[in-house]
């Protein structure tokens, strides 16, 4: 037994460093999604006029820095975005219209449909809240605001779109992309 609590601390401290931090924000280093445990593969900090919003991670089968290949719709995938601050409905969806704009504008006139359903299941975020998204390929693209489960959206163009938003050719800001892409 004394064995035991002697190592604790060593153990405790392997888990720690094997998960990620950033702006006071701690996410596991492991994520399970079906079948699959899916590895961090690096976090980033969302910033709006010099303001913390909120700290993502992006969660891969394998780590990777290539944005086309991350976003291919064989690849399961997951971002979790923990919110440092309050964030209105209104200025999530107009973040969400915004990216989709400007990273996919084509496949935000064809799924309109679905970014409508989106913004339906979507409301206020509170600093300390989670907003996920997970694609399963053959399954598509499920939504989750603090562990419930609140959407789900068959069509892999939907979740190409989607982590667009983060790994496209216009992030949020560059910072996030790089910090998701582990760079």
């Amino acid at each position: 037994m004394r064995k035991i609590l002697m190592l604790l601390p060593i153990i405790l401290s392997t888990l720690y460093l094997s998960a990620g931090t950033l702006a006071n924000v701690t996410v596991p280093a492991t994520a399970q999604v079906g079948n699959t445990t899916l590895v961090l593969n690096g976090m980033g900090l969302r910033t709006k006029y010099m303001v913390k919003v909120y700290v993502a991670g992006l969660y891969l089968p394998q780590k990777s820095s290539d944005p086309s290949a991350i976003l291919k719709p064989e690849i399961s995938k997951r971002i979790v975005m923990h919110f440092v601050r309050d964030v209105s409905k209104a200025q999530l969806t107009g973040g969400f219209t915004e990216s989709f704009e400007s990273n996919t504008p084509d496949a935000a006139k064809t799924l309109k449909p679905d970014i409508d359903r989106l913004f339906a299941v979507l409301d206020d975020v509170h600093e300390g809240e989670e907003v996920v998204f997970t694609y399963i390929p053959g399954k598509g693209t499920t939504v989750a605001v603090d562990d419930k489960e609140k959407l789900a959206i068959p069509s892999p163009e939907f979740a190409t779109m989607m982590f667009s938003v983060w790994l496209g050719p216009k992030p949020p800001n560059a910072g996030l992309k790089k910090g998701l892409l582990g760079q």
